[in-house]
């Protein structure tokens, strides 16, 4: 998906400026690391920036290819030097983050990590209501209550907007987030991760070699990260939108034929009522012309027979004269 797609790149000076070379101690190191290091210099084994290259690539295209679909990437550092930047970096792009303490079971016991983020935002809404002190009839109550939250919000602020497992982890220091990469595993998540020369680069899917402990270093391959991210979130947003406009289009198309088929059976049924009226007025019309018929022949009857009635008294008249002549 990414091959005509642009992403956000750095060149090997801003690396080495950063200081992204600079590895661990030559006796604090994982042999599985050793294709990824260039050298050694005062006791210090230095990372091959053009490798760190190559792998920040690619992990750049597998976290665009997931954030473009819209699905969210966990960012994990709870070390001093990556807090800030990992905060910053993840509250700017809307994604959930862990930075203080990595409580066991958040991916692989989900379900209680989300009733606990349903029990951090009721007693944020009941503190944000003023209720709190309310709820809790007295100050020791509403006190724990405040240290309820503060302890939630410590651990899973930055998780209040996961409603789902992740698509992918964003991992600042592999050794010291063993657990976490573990759990991700466990789940068949996606690890992209900056990997320093005492870290085993074989459980991360996307190893990115690099200085895990410089403040520069972190932010470095953090700022590109970012940007593919924002990069994905501005397509993803796009293809939405365009998607949403074309749904409304269709559905402004089925309205106007639905509408057009109602107006067109309301034409067919006032159709049929007319000629269904006019039938009826023919019918009506007809069987008047019936009734009036036979009326009209008793009248004419009845004529007749009075005047058989005017002529017999005069017969009988002159049937009597005869008989007296």
């Amino acid at each position: 998906m990414t091959d005509s797609v642009e992403l956000p790149s750095i060149g090997l000076q801003a690396l080495l400026d950063a200081g992204v070379h600079f590895g661990h101690q030559t006796k604090r190191w994982n042999p599985y690391m050793s294709k990824y290091i260039f050298g050694d210099k005062k006791g210090i084994y230095i990372i091959d920036l053009g490798k760190s290259l190559v792998q920040l690539r690619i992990a750049q295209r597998f976290v665009y290819d997931t954030v473009v679909r819209g699905r969210q990437v966990l960012f994990v550092g709870t070390k001093k030097q990556g807090q800030d930047i990992v905060r910053e970096t993840a509250n700017r792009l809307n994604q959930p983050y862990v930075i203080h303490r990595w409580l066991g079971g958040m991916l692989t016991n989900n379900q209680t990590i989300q009733q606990s983020i349903a029990r951090m935002k009721e007693l944020e809404a009941m503190e944000e209501a003023g209720t709190l002190e309310e709820m809790a009839g007295s100050k020791k109550e509403s006190s724990r209550y405040r240290r309820e939250l503060a302890k939630l919000q410590r651990n899973l602020g930055g998780m209040a907007s996961m409603d789902k497992l992740p698509a992918a982890l964003i991992v600042v220091d592999v050794v010291r987030e063993s657990i976490a990469v573990q759990e991700a595993r466990r789940l068949g998540i996606p690890v992209v991760a900056i990997v320093d020369t005492n870290a085993d680069p074989r459980i991360i899917d996307y190893p990115i070699p690099g200085n895990d402990d410089s403040l520069r270093s972190i932010g470095c391959i953090m700022d590109v990260l970012g940007e593919t991210i924002q990069h994905a979130s501005n397509e993803h947003a796009r293809v939405a939108a365009e998607e949403a406009r074309k749904r409304a289009a269709e559905e402004a198309a089925q309205a106007e034929k639905r509408k057009q088929a109602e107006a067109e059976r309301k034409a067919r049924q006032d159709e049929e009522k007319a000629k269904r009226d006019e039938a009826i007025k023919a019918a009506a019309a007809k069987l008047a012309e019936q009734s009036a018929a036979p009326e009209a022949a008793p009248a004419e009857e009845a004529a007749p027979a009075a005047s058989t009635a005017e002529e017999t008294p005069a017969a009988d008249a002159e049937d009597a004269d005869n008989a007296d002549a």
